[in-house]
């Protein structure tokens, strides 16, 4: 089955014993709390790590106008932007009113956009669908304590997500230590 926001929602609805839907869309009562929780979910999962499928990096175009906030250039953040990881060259940066706010004359942007379904690794799958289970069994079972334990189950698949996301790549060598230049 593709990754669409209704296969996944499904998913997650199967998990707690509701009944599967066929559109977001059709009225009943699970489909309605899908279609409210869904993006509020898969945004704030999005947004908690900077996943490799998920980052990005765009060089972002100076603003004419000064910021008035003590910055000296003002820079347009990309439309799908969800968090800012960095900003390159290094130097402070404020996101503020849809704008990143910098000294620097140029900035780069290494920032967390929201991909298609399509292209999210199965963990990371997997750990929204856990994390939509959670969040639909309140509204759909009023089980504190199964809505409670469906949490933890979320939480403990989010760690698996991240670790697996976190081996696709070279970790990162401290490159300057201070504590060890000391030592001699």
């Amino acid at each position: 089955m593709a990754l669409t926001a209704l296969a996944l929602c499904t998913r997650a609805l199967l998990k707690i014993g509701a009944a599967p839907i066929t559109s977001l869309e059709d009225g009943t009562a699970e489909a309605e709390v899908a279609a409210s929780l869904y993006a509020g979910a898969r945004d704030a999962l999005l947004s908690c790590h900077p996943w490799s499928f998920a980052t990005g990096q765009m060089a972002l175009g100076r603003l004419e106008a000064v910021p008035l906030s003590g910055f000296a250039n003002a820079f347009q953040l990309p439309a799908d932007l969800l968090r800012a990881v960095s900003v390159a060259p290094r130097a402070a940066f404020r996101i503020q009113e849809g704008r990143l706010l910098t000294d620097a004359s140029e900035a780069t942007l290494t920032y967390v956009f929201r991909p298609a379904e399509a292209e999210w690794p199965p963990s990371f799958a997997t750990a929204l669908v856990a994390r939509l289970s959670a969040e639909f069994c309140m509204p759909l079972t009023e089980s504190a304590s199964r809505a409670e334990a469906l949490y933890q189950l979320a939480e403990a698949e989010l760690r698996g997500a991240k670790l697996a996301d976190g081996q696709g790549q070279t970790p990162r060598a401290i490159t300057h230590f201070p504590l060890l230049d000391v030592r001699g």
